[in-house]
């Protein structure tokens, strides 16, 4: 029930996350409950976020084939010709039965490599002999440079080694890609999955918002540990009791999920830890072993974690101490802590935040609900 935490309206929250060098590792520091500083390696997780025009958001229906011909919806970052190949680079998986967590990899592979461009040979400019959607050699044994530069084939050829790696589904996408693709840069995907999870979604009626349930393609099912295809879940399963910013509290920066005390709490998608510690109670005093109490104050045991797009999730309230450590990467449905009613507190819930833009203050807080909903990963399981 965290109406805030020691650190939501510090002003010097926010983080800067404008530019991260590709394939570079980033340190940053920004300032902790007590107000020190705790400074975590990042790599790659930072990347502009865009939005769908009104006629290429789509619903989570149950058919998710793909057209590559007629009209495309409309990117900001990307032309027409681009997002035709992002829906061939799609079909392609899907006549392959790939299941939708591998085209979200796909296109932000290609996103990365070629910015879904079908790029020929560019001489003196050109790395290696590398060409097509997804950078290719020849010389790598992928095919021929014809073959490589139609995107059906070069496509088909990515799926190919993906299905191949053991468990890739359960790989973060950057790993995932990696693999496939040995690239000289291998932190440089991450960047790309919240974009291409609505690409997909867009040309695919939602896709990216399903999880795979005895080989079928299931909507807004994630949770439990089951990761949608978008790379997110819901971090317990239970519906939301007290909600973001009502009108009765309208300093509510989150929203509270009933659960019963020790219930596992899972990452709702890769990242990196932030914060892992105990928020001072209003008295300062750190007593976050023993249950709260309306007006104690504070987040209790509480987890931040910094996602891809720079987004940032807020855990409150655990029952005893995280079991992750600031620095440390963790990956989509990871156990991170465990319910309790530590802090400001009336019971057994989970306190869980969404911030946008790196800002962990209160202006940088979002409603969890829709946002969640929109990835495949709802607030509304049965406990």
């Amino acid at each position: 029930m965290s109406e805030q935490t020691g650190d939501s309206n510090n002003p010097r929250r926010k983080l800067r996350l404008g530019a991260l060098a590709v394939a570079l590792t980033a340190t940053l520091a920004l300032l902790c409950c007590t107000g020190g500083t705790a400074a975590f390696f990042l790599t790659e997780l930072s990347g502009g976020s865009d939005d769908l025009s009104p006629e290429a958001q789509s619903a989570c229906g149950s058919s998710h084939q793909v057209k590559v011909s007629g009209k495309m919806p409309r990117f900001a970052q990307y032309g027409e010709s681009q997002i035709r190949n992002a829906a061939v680079i799609i079909k392609v998986g899907s006549d392959m039965k790939v299941p939708p967590r591998g085209w979200v990899i796909a296109v932000a592979t290609a996103m990365q490599e070629s910015g879904l461009r079908n790029l020929p040979h560019l001489g003196s400019r050109n790395d290696h002999d590398s060409v097509g959607l997804f950078q290719q050699r020849p010389s790598q044994g992928w095919g021929s440079p014809e073959q490589l530069q139609d995107p059906s084939y070069s496509s088909r050829k990515f799926y190919e080694k993906l299905v191949k790696i053991p468990g890739w589904e359960q790989l973060s996408l950057t790993r995932a890609a990696q693999r496939v693709q040995v690239s000289a840069f291998p932190d440089a995907y991450a960047k790309h999955e919240e974009l291409a999870s609505k690409i997909v979604d867009a040309l695919a009626g939602g896709a990216a918002r399903t999880v795979q349930v005895a080989q079928r393609s299931i909507c807004n099912a994630a949770s439990r540990g089951q990761i949608a295809a978008s790379g997110w879940t819901a971090p317990i399963p239970g519906g939301v009791g007290s909600g973001f910013r009502t009108a009765s509290r309208p300093r509510h920066n989150g929203v509270d999920i009933a659960a019963p005390k020790r219930t596992l709490i899972r990452v709702a998608a890769t990242g990196r830890v932030l914060v892992a510690r105990c928020d001072p109670a209003n008295n300062g005093q750190l007593s976050c072993d023993v249950d709260g109490y309306p007006g104690k104050g504070g987040c209790g045991w509480f987890v931040d974690v910094l996602h891809a797009g720079g987004y940032v999730t807020r855990y409150c309230h655990m029952i005893v101490k995280p079991r992750v450590v600031p620095g440390q990467l963790v990956k989509a449905g990871e156990v991170i802590g465990e319910v309790g009613s530590s802090g400001n507190s009336s019971g057994p819930h989970l306190h869980f935040e969404v911030h946008l833009d790196g800002d962990r203050s209160s202006r940088g807080a979002v409603n969890p609900v829709p946002f969640m909903r929109d990835r495949g990963a709802p607030l509304n399981g049965k406990a």
